[in-house]
């Protein structure tokens, strides 16, 4: 048999399976009966890309296939084998949907199946600043359980994401090896179908960042195989199904890589009989660059353990600023008074501790470099929670005096102490900010006296004078912005302008940030913007900014406004916190966040606003941004402001309230704006009960200028 005699079976089987499923299906429900993916806007998301047909019931699946099936030609070609491949694919997300109706749960711990558009969302930053490098997708069993873990462990030491389908599923749980989306390891079934979940995974990105318009199967191909880095590994025997899906990955530019003597294509179908080899290959494949940093620590160091969860049983110590005095600061000091990697720990260290007891820590990183500034403190601060959670059994939340750490059992067996955190802060500055840190030393100090003393001495009033610096920073007391286009990496025309009062939509960008990076590295994602052309300055629109985002978007944008949801918005990647959108009845706008699964007045969930809102396309009455944004004194300016906010989550309002009611409070003499703010426990979906809570509150969207 020839390759493509293998493609053709196992794409006629999986394609009588399909037409099988489907028609029993209906025989047990009928055509009308709704069929589609929890929590995605696009029904289908594979077959939706590839057609740009939303199905919604049996019915149109069963009309869907009969598109399958022209897709099934049978000449010995390539483009017939890898439209082969795409029909596999579409043929195991039929299947695999169908497990779906009537709201039914098919998977359950460890494997995930189908992924929410938002977990995609979330994904979208690490993917674009390199802390997920690229996907890795595992299929069937490896030779041994041993040696299928020892891969898995060798992806996610390098900040890969995993995906795994079948049997090495099983050789995990054997091992006791931990999976799981907050690890980045995530199993999606046993089936072979499963590993639809991934395919749809990249081509919701292609959706959702890229622009790509559904049934633009070409153009979906083309951004899949530049943007999106995945590749298999797909250990002996491959049967028929598996060649053939296999194909369909080609198809998306994913590299296959096996341990399987069998048909060889170049730089797609990759034979390594060595499995300890098989990561290696696949990099070299997909033509990933891993950042290397080497930190003397004894555990792995990999954003993939970003997520980890310490719980209270697994864990040997912990250091808690909500019981005991913690805090952590960077501190700009002069060259002749910072010694480079002098690493002191100042108190007990973590085996003088006994296990499971609760200990002060702080840890002040002394920074000295000529182009360092008293500004990029915080910013350095900021990456703190990252760096240490990306050690293996070490968990950190909080900021600055409010920071609880976690080390796990594993971890303090495995040799880690307290001079490793210093190390990991040590390594990550100085790699990091090599541009503007010369010097650097770390001091942690466990002594609970000393973290008091320095806590209430040093650190607190630091805090206060940043604080007050911070709450001065307006977008008229600058001379410039900044752009951003990190995102550009899977949203090629989009453009953030970040201000003092408008930080990136991702939340994770703020003016200062963006100076800091400018700083770091003058050609790169953030440039220097000028605001000296004032167009109009009700809606925030500048001559100079319209040329930057002009030239930044490879002319794909003409003009945007900073501070208006109708006239000229700023574009969204896809990857915002938020969303806001207006709502006609009420004279106002609802917001919902990432976090948010439910309905909202607007008549749709925060992933149908999503589908209309990224892509770096201008959708006027709509707008991607950050949390922080929102009790922005320019936070749509142009249309009245903050006051125009009628709805949001209450878990979103319980985290902006505070500084949301000082906003108010400031700009209308409102007292406990927020309670006049309604949420999913009053009305989810009905604006007429929408606007009755608004009326008994006195809303002041109410009286205001009508907004269409």
């Amino acid at each position: 048999m020839t390759l493509f005699d293998v493609i053709f079976k196992g794409n006629d089987a999986v394609y009588g399976l399909t037409e099988q499923a489907i028609d029993n299906a209906i025989a047990q429900y009928g055509e009308d009966k709704p069929v589609a993916f929890p929590d995605t806007a696009y029904s289908l998301p594979c077959y939706y890309a590839v057609t740009g047909t939303k199905v919604g019931n049996l019915g149109e699946l069963k009309t869907a296939l009969g598109v399958v099936k022209t897709l099934m030609t049978r000449n010995p070609r390539m483009n017939d084998a890898f439209m082969s491949g795409v029909a596999t694919a579409l043929c195991a997300e039929f299947i695999e949907v169908l497990k779906y109706i009537d709201g039914a749960a098919p998977y359950a711990e460890p494997c995930y199946g189908h992924l929410a558009d938002a977990v995609i969302r979330e994904l979208g930053v690490p993917l674009v600043t390199g802390d997920i490098p690229g996907v890795a997708v595992i299929l069937g069993a490896a030779p041994t359980a041993e040696e299928g873990v020892a891969l898995v462990k060798s992806y996610q030491a390098q900040g890969i994401l995993v995906t795994l389908v079948g049997g090495i599923i099983d050789q995990c749980e054997e091992l006791g090896y931990k999976t799981g989306a907050n690890v980045r390891v995530i199993p999606l079934g046993k089936d072979v179908t499963a590993v639809i979940h991934v395919v749809s995974v990249a081509i919701r990105a292609a959706l959702i960042f890229g622009n790509i318009t559904p049934g633009d199967a070409a153009g979906l191909m083309k951004y899949t195989m530049e943007r999106v880095p995945a590749f298999v590994n797909a250990f002996a025997p491959l049967d028929e199904v598996i060649v053939a899906a296999g194909a369909g990955a080609i198809a998306l530019g994913f590299p296959v890589i096996t341990n399987e003597e069998t048909f060889r294509v170049p730089k797609s179908l990759i034979v390594q009989t060595d499995v300890s080899k098989f990561n290696a290959t696949s990099l070299e494949a997909r033509d990933i660059k891993l950042k290397i940093t080497n930190i003397d620590i004894p555990v792995a160091f990999a954003s993939a353990f970003e997520g980890e969860i310490i719980r209270r049983g697994d864990m040997q110590v912990e250091f808690d600023g909500s019981r005991v005095d913690c805090f952590e600061l960077v501190h700009n000091k002069e060259l002749s008074e910072v010694e480079d990697h002098k690493i002191e720990v100042i108190g007990p260290d973590l085996d003088e501790f006994e296990v499971g007891s609760k200990h002060s820590i702080g840890y002040i990183v002394e920074v000295a470099g000529k182009s360092m500034q008293a500004d990029f403190e915080p910013v350095f601060e900021r990456k703190f929670h990252s760096y240490l959670n990306c050690i293996e059994g070490l968990m950190h939340t909080g900021q600055r005096d409010m920071i609880r750490i976690r080390v796990s059992k594993d971890t303090f067996n495995a040799g880690f102490r307290a001079k490793h955190i210093g190390e990991v802060l040590y390594a990550k500055v100085k790699s990091e900010f090599a541009a503007v840190v010369d010097k650097c030393q770390v001091k942690v100090i466990t002594d609970p006296e000393m973290c008091t003393k320095l806590r209430h001495e040093l650190a607190i009033p630091m805090f206060d004078k940043r604080d007050e610096r911070l709450t001065t920073l307006t977008d008229e007391g600058v001379d410039v912005y900044y752009s951003c286009i990190m995102c550009q990496a899977f949203s090629p025309s989009h453009v953030c302008v970040v201000t003092p009062e408008r930080l990136g939509l991702c939340g994770a960008v703020s003016w200062l940030d963006a100076k800091a990076t400018n700083e770091l590295d003058p050609q790169g994602p953030c440039q220097v913007i000028t605001k000296e052309k004032v167009i109009d300055e009700r809606i925030g629109e500048y001559e100079d900014v319209n040329e930057a985002v002009r030239k930044f978007s490879q002319g794909a944008l003409e003009d945007v406004s900073l501070y208006s949801i109708i006239e000229k918005p700023m574009t969204s990647c896809g990857c915002f916190e938020c969303i806001c959108g207006i709502e006609p009845l009420s004279n106002g706008v609802c917001i919902a966040n990432r976090e948010y699964a439910g309905m909202t007045p607007i008549g749709m969930t925060f992933s149908e606003l999503a589908s209309m809102t990224g892509g770096g396309v201008q959708t006027p009455g709509f707008m991607g941004h950050g949390k922080h944004f929102i009790s922005s004194k320019k936070f749509m300016k142009a249309e009245g402001g903050i006051a125009r906010i009628v709805w949001m989550p209450k878990d979103l309002k319980d985290q902006v309230a505070e500084r949301l009611n000082e906003s108010a409070k400031e700009l209308y003499g409102i007292d406990n704006f927020v309670d006049m703010i309604a949420d999913e426990t009053v009305v989810t979906e009905d604006p007429e009960a929408l606007l009755a809570f608004l009326t008994e509150k006195g809303h002041p969207a109410l009286e205001m200028e009508p907004m269409m």
